[in-house]
This record gives C-alpha cells, structure tokens and sequence, in this order.
C-alpha cells in the first residue's frame, strides 16, 4: 500500500486530537458530578456551586490551561430532547415594522395591503415586503409609497419624490436591521439569563431566529425574557468618589451580618428563617465561613472582614505621586465573572437595600474588557429622569453608524436624534459637560446592563453625537446595532416553541445509549459470524469510526440530539458498507486463483469506485438534510455527514493498515466461513427478464398508496399543520376513548389523542386558538386542557413537554420539506449522469427514487391508525425519508458501478445488453443482501430500544431500506434495458482511475 507511513501517522494525529476533543466533556461531567454531591438535590446551591467555579482552572494541559466555562465551551452539548428545556423559534413582526415606519397611517388601503400580506407571507417564499409592496399597487394604483413613508424620521433616506423602487429598497433595508438587531438583543438577553450551552440562530433568508435553551426549566420567565420590547435608556451617573463611601458601609454592613451570625449560631449561618434573598447571602457567607475552617489563612481571615471587596474590587487609579486613588469615571468596581452573582446576593439582600439610596442604581457592564477578559465592570447610575428613571428614551434615536475618527483614524460611533430628542440631548449635554474639571458621563443601557458610558466632552446642539473610546470595530458594530435597537419599530414574538421535561429528556438519553449499544453489539457479532477474521478487522474499523465521530462532533462544538444519535446508530450499520463492498470483492479475486495478498490488493483497487459513488450519494442527501432541516434534524444531519467521512476513512485505510500487518506477521487472513463462502456464489436470478413482473406488483402498490394517500390522507404532526402538543403522563392506564372525549368537550373542538410511549402516556394535539401566539392564548389552551385532564378521576398525570407550532411556520416547513424531496432527487440525478454520462441511468435512479417514496407515503397513509405507535408525518420523517433516497441511490449506484464495469469490456459489448445488466445484478447480490441486513438489524434496534419519540422515525427509515433494496435489485438497473439500450454499448470505458482493465468474475 503506498504513503502508509503517511496514512499511519494521520490515523495517530486523528486519534491525538479526537481524544483531545473529548476530554473536555469528562473533564465538564466530574465538575458537574462534583457539584451534585455537594448540592446534594439542592439545585439553587448545584448552580451557585458551578457559579463559582466558571472563572477556575479545571483542566490544565501544562501547555494550555482551560477554566470551567472554556471547557465547557469544548465539550458536547446534550440538546434538548435529551437535557430538558425550550426550543423556542422568534418570529419579527415586519408588518408592525412597515406600520410604524409609515407612523401607523388609517388609510384603508394601506391596511388592507399589510393585512393582506401578512396572509399570503404564510403559504409565499416571497419576503414580506415584496408581497406588502405587490398588495399596495393593486389596491393603490395611483397612489405612491412616498407619500406614507416621506416622514420626518425617515428623511435620511425617503423623501416626497422618491420612486416606489426607492421606498421599497428603504423598506427591505430597514428590514433586514430589525431582524439583525432582534437577533443581537436576543443573544445579550440569552447571555444575561445565564443558561448553560445555549443556541440562537438567525434563520437566513427569513424573518425567524431559533433559539435553544437546554436545562431551562422556569418557562414563563424565557417567554417573559424573550418577547419583552428592547429599552434602550440614557442615564446620568455618578463619579466613582461619590459612590465609594456607600460601598465600604455595604461591606461594612456585611462583614457585621457574619458576625452576628456566628455569634448566634457558633456556626454556619442557619438559613431557614431568612427570606430567600438573604438566605442566599447567608448561604453565601457560610461558604467563606467553610473556607475558613479548612484553611485559617490571613487571606481568608481578610474576606470575612470585607466580604463585599473580597469579590468586587473597587476601582482604583495610579496618583500623581504613584499612589492609589479612585479612578475617575462612572465605574466603581470590578468582579471576576465567576463571583458577579454572589455579589447580586449581596447587593440584593435587605441589610444591604437598606443602606443603598433609592438615587443609585448599580448596573453590570455587558461584557468584559479585553485587557481584562475574566473582569466585568460595575457603573453607578443616576435616577434623574421622569418616574425616578433615566434621563432619556431610546425612542428618539433615528439612526446610528459604526465609524471611524476622521483625527485619530479610530473606530467610533455616529448617533442621531430626532428633533425632540436634538433638545433634550441639547440640554443634558449642556449640564454634564458644565465643570470643565468634573465631567459626567452617559450611561447607554440597554435592558438593564451598560453598553457604554462616554464622558460628554461638550454641549451636542443638532443631535448628531461622536462616541468615541477604546472600541474595536466589533464593539462599535455592537453598539451601533444597540442605539438602532432602541427604536426597534417592531417586536418578536414566539411562534414556535417546544418544551420537554428533563424527566423525558433523561428516557430519551437511556433509549439512545441502549440502542447506540445495541446497535454496535448487533452488527460487530454479525461480521465476526459471517466473515470469520476479516469481520474482526471491520469491526476494529467501526469502533474506531464511533470514536472518530464523537471527536469531530465535539471538535465542531456540535449539540447531541436524540435523532443525531439515531444518525448514529445508523452510521453504524452504514459504515460496514465499505468494508463488504471490500470483502466481497476479495471473495472474488480469491475465486481467480489470487494470492490472499494480491486478493486483497485488487479488491481494494477494484472496489473504490463503488465505495466513492454509493458514499459521496448518501453524503449529498445530508447536505441536502442540513440545508432545508432545523432543529433536531440539523443534528441528525450533522452526524450522518461526519458519519460517512469517518466510515470511509477508517473502512479504505484502518481496516487496510490492519490487514498489511496481519500479512507481515504471517496471520493467516479469512473473509468467510465455509457455510457463507459460497452465498450467493452462483446467483443467476432473471431479474431483467421478469422485469415486467415486478413493474406490475410496485404499480399496484403505488396505486393503492395514492389512493389511500388522497382519500385517507395523514396524521400531520404539529410541525406541518400548526398547533399544541402536549405530552401528558398518567400515573395508571387510562382509557384513550374517555381522554379523546374530555378534550373534545373541553376544547369544544375535535382534538387527537394517541397513546405515546405506553398504555400511560398520551400524545394531545389541538388547533385551539391556533391563529394566537400570545401568552394569554397558551395560557387558555392550558386551562383548557387541564379542565379536560381533571375530569378523569382517580388517575393522576403531569405535562412532560409541549409543542407550539404557528400556522406560518408549519407552511414554511411543508414548503421546505417539497423542496428538500425535489432537490435531493435533482442532485443525485445530475450526479449520476456526471459520474456514469449515460441519462439512461440518471432516469432509471430518479424514476426508483420517486418509486420509494410514494412506497413510503402509502404505507404511513395506510398504517396509520391501524399500527400501536404515531405515525406522525413531519420533520423526521423527511429526515427518514431522505435518508431513505441515500440509501437507496447508495445500494442502486453500486450495481450501476458493476454494469459499467462490465459496458467497458469488449467481451460483453457482442453479448445481449439485458443479460450483462441481469449479470451485474446477481454479481452484486451478496453484497446488497448483506448491507442491507446490517442496516436492518440495527434499525431493528433502533425501533425497539429507540424509545417513543423516534420510533416513527426509526419504522420509517426500516420499511424505506427494504423498500430501497427491492428496488435497487428488481427495478432500477432493469429499466435501463428499456431506456434506449441501443446506445449502452458505447459507454465509456471502466473508472479511469483503474490502472488495469476490470476482469467481473465467471458467472
């Protein structure tokens, strides 16, 4: 084998930084177990635990050193079917933004074209403001839109005379802004909330932005959190002098608080009778009192005296005479990111409220300083505006510009005002800079934390203003994107949202590890029976593929999702593929006469073509996958992708190393046992010849399914239809005809019910105020529901997870899923007709691929109902049904890669075309037989020990793999013999990359 000496130390380098991946999630899992035990079920203290440790070295390489939030950052994150916690998708309201833009004009037209946007915006691929646009022109033909959007806020960009093509460019600029701002005020807010391993993705293309919140488990705070409107705020602020004197009483005040604490108890503070925000400082106090105990050090000694200062450092400056002074400015102290939330405790407990005036606000900086990335800032503000609040409103921004300093050639921002806001930004100006020796500063804060706070060098008298400071181009990006969030005319709502009890989400880990396990036990003792020593070697190769995918998973910071371990457990069954390919191959050499050596040589050479074609099929499906899916089929995707890139690494040259080895040492090298040498060794089935048979019995079937599929239809899951799922659990079996009817009266609608999981488990989906997205409308959803629930007496249950899928999204993942099934067709067509030049077999894929999945439609259609699981048609099953297109193309491509082999051969060109196509058939038998059965037996696995949730999934991909093989065998490669064969004889020649002609076995 050439370059192994390459290959062997690319095989080491791989291992090295897989292991380096995966290092950080044990080192993430012991400081999380480590937090369990000391919390001992108190989740409160777990957190305050993994708190504190957020800024401390955890893992420390010599080389590198990696905190509990750097680990964590590296490790792989579970997502929310398997943790627990929200999916939530935000939608941006452009029709509220296109109203407010034109400042809510009454004209009936102007409304009418919005409300009829809004409606079509739901079934359209078109953005909402071409549709708003194409309304407004029938409705008002002779009117123009500069005569709505000319106003005074917008007269930087539209004016009286500008054309409709102006307006509309303004409109999808502005647009694009407020999606972009929503996103970034939403991730500040994300961060704020502090949830660990969190996602936001802005959905391109769209006015959506995805949001995943694993472990949340307070779901009225998120919605409250995420739907609440941006409040961009001025405030004055104090100087850092002024401030200070308070802080040394709060530190003051709680180092006496610990000390009347240990007098009391002698010990650590009982916090059973505090409220629970003193509880948390005394609990807070304890800890120090507990360091102290085991280590009676000055240093310890010293942050019991100064509890405040121990955690939150005041802000300091070098003097004129190198002596330490407070720094001049808004900010009065600093504190380890790890130690900001004891100092909240601290600052919010009532002995401390007490001495802090109702004048001064403490607010955090947004993020840390990059001189200091492990510090955050605290600013003193000043209540000084109307209400006690700040001095000025977001509201009056028009627009705001990331720049650079014509002086100094650095970043800056440029901020405009309206005219109201022009005065009184006049006058605040005016004070602040009044003491040309004690100049204040602005707080910019937006939802409660500091963006920015420059000092105001001068009185601002038209509104426009300069912020200059130590700003990356990245920070005035940032803050130019706040100011412009301030005047977001518009809100995001949730539209979609999915929760899951971390009760469900742990079944959902059991049911992924056992079938992970099972899967690989299955297909490692299937390999080892049926092809003696050579199975052992393949086997070593798909558990060094299983390692390689996890490390690449977590090298790519990938979330884990019950359906990416269902990828998998796939890739499992998959990734032998390659190695039978191989093995049957060397079976054949071995039949020419060749040496074990020369064997394995040529069935290496030989089989590469195949390996490359069927793989790179399936490959371009889950790109196809990863383009058109979301959520948890990203994560599915993501692994089928990672999956067949590692099986054709560790399948060519693992497996290949191990058998050079074995060569050199002499070990004697089987690929069969004597019972399955000789499987389908002579196999001359006339599959062309009784092609028309099978014709008949698919078009039976797939007549039958269309009519079931137009007349029956299918169970649509939330995601395609719109609604509210809940998964409800009950303690004992319940009667699903009795909860059906309950529902049904409460609901005052008809409402599906279906057992999920078990006699006590039932699935509930209603279109009950579907059209709302509000939280009043899930609230009366979940009376209603309950109100039905209750009435089953003497049996009760718990709402494990919900489901909330509006009706725009559910078009928009229809639409998505067509164009998915089209696309993947389309791809793997033209790529065939690339690789093999010959339309005939382009046709005869495509012709099998459509065959297989109406077989797949007809089935849920038909089965629907009659079998004791969902048979839901929504994302995952477009997910099944692409992979099921992979597979299929994967197992057709291989015998299409036989037959051309055979077409480049002078012998077979004078023989009947139908019988060479007949003899690639039966040549490549074994192999289709044996792949499909390993993939059978672990999607067998996967349906059984799967668990609920994917067991629609798993049946899915199960039927459309023999359906995939029935049609690879006995349609596709016999409709070449009736798409203009006169023509096949002129194929080109077998794979250039052989060096050799191909010699096909004696039949």
């Amino acid at each position: 084998m050439q370059g192994k000496g390459l290959i062997k130390f690319l095989v080491v380098v791989v291992t090295i930084a897989c292991l380096y991946s995966l290092s950080f999630t044990f080192v993430t899992r012991k400081v999380e177990r480590d937090a369990a035990a000391y919390a001992k079920g108190d989740f409160a203290k777990e957190k305050a635990y993994l708190d504190s440790m957020a800024g401390e070295v955890v893992y420390n390489l010599g080389i590198a050193k990696y905190t509990y939030r750097e680990a964590k950052g590296n490790e792989i994150a579970l997502g929310l079917d398997l943790k627990g916690g929200m999916n939530v998708t935000m939608e941006v309201s452009l029709q509220e933004l296109v109203r407010n833009l034109a400042n809510n004009p009454k004209d009936e037209n102007f409304n009418k074209a919005l409300e009829n946007a809004n409606v079509r915006s739901r079934t359209s691929q078109s953005g909402y403001v071409s549709l708003f646009v194409e309304e407004f022109k029938k409705l008002s033909p002779n009117a123009t839109l500069a005569s709505f959007f000319a106003t005074k806020d917008n007269s930087a960009y539209v004016t009286a005379n500008s054309t409709d093509s102006q307006v509309e460019s303004f409109l999808q600029r502005e647009s694009t802004n407020a999606i972009d701002n929503s996103f970034k005020v939403l991730r500040t807010r994300i961060d704020k909330f502090g949830v660990t391993s969190p996602n936001i993705q802005l959905q391109q293309g769209t006015n959506r932005i995805l949001i995943e919140l694993p472990g949340v488990t307070d779901e009225d705070r998120v919605r409250k959190l995420l739907q609440g409107s941006a409040r961009l705020e001025f405030w004055e602020t104090y100087h850092n002098v002024e401030i200070y004197p308070m802080l040394e009483n709060v530190n003051g005040a709680l180092a006496a608080t610990l000390k009347e604490t240990e007098k009391a108890t002698g010990t650590t503070a009982d916090t059973t009778q505090a409220d629970s925000t003193d509880a948390g400082l005394l609990a807070t106090l304890g800890a120090s009192q507990d360091s102290l105990d085991a280590s009676d050090s000055s240093a310890n000694q010293l942050a019991l005296q100064n509890p405040l200062f121990n955690v939150l450092r005041p802000a300091t400056a070098m003097g004129p005479n190198n002596q330490p002074m407070l720094a001049p400015g808004p900010i009065v102290g600093y504190a380890q990111l790890r130690d900001t939330a004891k100092v909240n405790r601290y600052l919010a407990s009532s002995a401390v409220k007490q001495i802090i005036p109702a004048n001064v606000k403490l607010l955090w900086g947004v993020k840390p300083n990059p001189q200091t990335p492990e510090q955050l800032e605290l600013y003193a503000v000043k209540p000084s505006g109307v209400d006690a609040g700040p001095i000025l409103g977001g509201n009056v921004i028009t627009d705001a510009k990331d720049d650079f300093d014509p002086q100094s050639n650095s970043p800056m921002v440029t901020m405009y005002m309206n005219s109201e806001g022009a005065r009184e930004w006049r006058r605040i100006t005016a004070t602040a800079s009044a003491d040309a020796n004690n100049k204040q500063a602005i707080a910019i804060v937006l939802d409660g934390v500091v963006y920015s706070a420059p000092t105001v060098q001068g009185e601002i008298p038209n509104g426009v203003s300069q912020i200059t400071g130590n700003f990356t181009i990245e920070d005035t990006k940032d803050l130019a994107n706040v100011l412009k969030a301030g005047r977001l005319p518009t809100t995001a709502k949730i539209v979609e949202e999915a929760v899951v009890g971390p009760s469900l989400g742990q079944a959902a880990i059991d049911a992924g590890i056992n079938s992970s396990v099972i899967g690989l036990l299955v297909v490692l003792i299937f390999m080892i029976v049926y092809y003696n020593r050579a199975g052992l070697v393949a086997n070593i190769a798909v558990v060094f593929n299983v390692f390689f995918i996890m490390g690449v998973l977590a090298s790519l910071n990938a979330v884990l999702t019950l359906p990416g371990i269902a990828g998998i457990v796939l890739t499992i069954g998959t990734a032998v593929d390659a190695n039978v390919l191989i093995y049957e191959r060397i079976r054949e050499e071995l039949r020419l006469g060749k040496s074990i050596r020369q064997a394995i040589s040529d069935g290496y050479q030989h089989a590469m073509s195949s390996i490359l074609d069927s793989q790179i099929t399936t490959f371009l499906t889950g790109a196809i996958l990863f383009f058109f899916g979301s959520g948890p089929i990203l994560g599915f995707a993501t692994t089928l992708m990672i999956g067949i890139i590692t099986s054709l690494f560790t399948s060519i040259f693992i497996s290949r190393i191990i058998f050079e080895w074995m060569l050199t040492k002499g070990w004697s090298i089987t690929v069969s046992r004597p019972w399955s040498n000789h499987t389908f060794q002579n196999a001359n089935y006339g599959f062309v010849r009784n092609r028309r048979k099978f014709y008949v019995i698919s078009a039976a079937v797939v007549l039958i399914g269309i009519i079931s599929i137009f007349t029956k239809g299918f169970s649509l899951g939330v995601d395609f239809q719109g609604g509210r799922t809940y998964t409800v659990r009950f303690e004992q079996p319940v009667n699903l005809e009795e909860v059906r009817s309950n529902l049904n009266e409460a609901f005052e609608m008809n409402t599906e019910v279906k057992t999920f999981g078990g006699d006590s488990q039932v699935r509930v989906t209603t279109a009950y105020q579907i059209e709302e997205t509000s939280d009043e409308a899930d609230q009366a959803v979940l009376e209603k529901l309950n109100s039905g629930l209750a009435k089953i007496q003497g049996n009760d249950y718990e709402i494990a997870s919900s489901q909330k899928v509006g009706p725009t999204i559910a078009n928009d993942m229809k639409t998505r899923a067509i164009y998915a099934g089209i696309a993947s067709i389309v791809v793997i067509a033209l790529y065939i007709l690339l690789r093999f030049r010959k339309w005939q077999f382009s046709v005869a894929a495509a012709i099998t691929t459509v065959h297989d999945i109406v077989i797949i439609l007809a089935l849920f259609s038909i089965l629907d109902g009659i079998v004791p699981f969902a048979l839901d048609v929504d994302q995952h099953f477009v997910a099944a049904i692409l992979t099921v297109v992979g597979y299929s193309i994967n197992d057709t491509v291989v015998v299409f890669d036989r037959l051309r082999e055979y077409l480049g051969l002078s012998k077979y060109k004078k023989e009947d075309e139908g019988e060479t196509i007949n003899l690639a058939i039966n040549k490549t038998l074994s192999r289709t037989v044996i792949t499909s059965l390993t993939v059978i037996f672990v999607l067998g696995v996967l349906f059984v020990f799967g668990g609920e949730v994917i067991r629609g999934f798993s049946f899915a991909i199960l039927v459309g793999i023999i359906v995939a093989t029935y049609s690879s065998i006995f349609l596709a490669a016999p409709l070449i013999a009736d798409l203009d064969t006169k023509k096949l004889d002129e194929s080109p020649a077998a794979d250039p990359r052989s060096k050799a002609p191909l010699k096909p076995a004696k039949a």
